[in-house]
């Protein structure tokens, strides 16, 4: 899923009351908490101080204090910069962890990340609450939507199916264009861009594949 970036989005963070960007109506979780409690819990392991994750990340002290806190709801590329100073899956930072084996995913229940202006929406289609290395993401991207990403750690892979519309890729400075029914995979551990070019909505799949790590 930037230097603009789970991703997947580059923007702001949007502040309470206003809807957050990670969450929707109807949903049954309130997912800027989840946030809030995992980045606490995890800086807290890792004995980190607010201001070396701020370092480590390049989101700033005061943005990851409300971020603790649950006043801000962080936007796609400001997750992805924290799970990557963290080293942990984008998924590890919005998830529940749970002992449950088989897990249905109801529509109203899944956790949706978008830019600020929402050109760009990106909704979880995996349990968020085991560790993994695949995670399984649906894409949807407004006409004219240019979405930039950041490198994500070495060793990641996108793997994208376009359902609907056209989205121009760009990879080390390489240009493709995918139409309804093409698919790309590609090494995504440098920054790349995502560029609706179509005159409708496009609607992809994309699957995220993590580096084993090394013990």
């Amino acid at each position: 899923m930037k230097d603009k970036q789970p991703r997947p989005g580059a923007t702001k963070a949007q502040k309470k009351p206003k809807q957050a960007a990670g969450e929707k109506s109807g949903a049954t979780e309130n997912l800027t908490g989840v946030v809030a409690e995992n980045v606490k819990r995890m800086r807290s392991d890792l004995d980190l101080s607010l201001d070396k994750l701020a370092n480590l990340s390049g989101v700033s002290k005061a943005m990851l204090s409300q971020i603790e806190q649950s006043r801000s709801a962080p936007s796609i590329n400001v997750l992805w910069k924290i799970a990557r100073a963290l080293d942990v899956p984008f998924a590890a930072l919005i998830s529940r962890r749970t002992d449950a084996q088989l897990q249905v995913i109801r529509k109203a229940d899944s956790k949706i990340l978008s830019s600020q202006k929402g050109n760009f929406i990106s909704k979880a289609l995996f349990p968020l609450d085991v560790p993994r290395r695949v995670e399984f993401y649906e894409l949807n991207f407004k006409a004219g939507c240019v979405e930039k990403a950041i490198a994500h750690p070495p060793g990641t892979a996108e793997n994208i199916a376009i359902a609907e519309g056209e989205l121009e890729i760009e990879v080390n400075g390489q240009k493709i264009l995918l139409k309804e029914g093409d698919s790309i995979y590609f090494v995504a551990d440098a920054a790349h861009v995502y560029r609706n070019t179509g005159a409708r909505e496009c609607r992809a799949y994309l699957v995220m594949t993590y580096a084993e790590k090394r013990v």
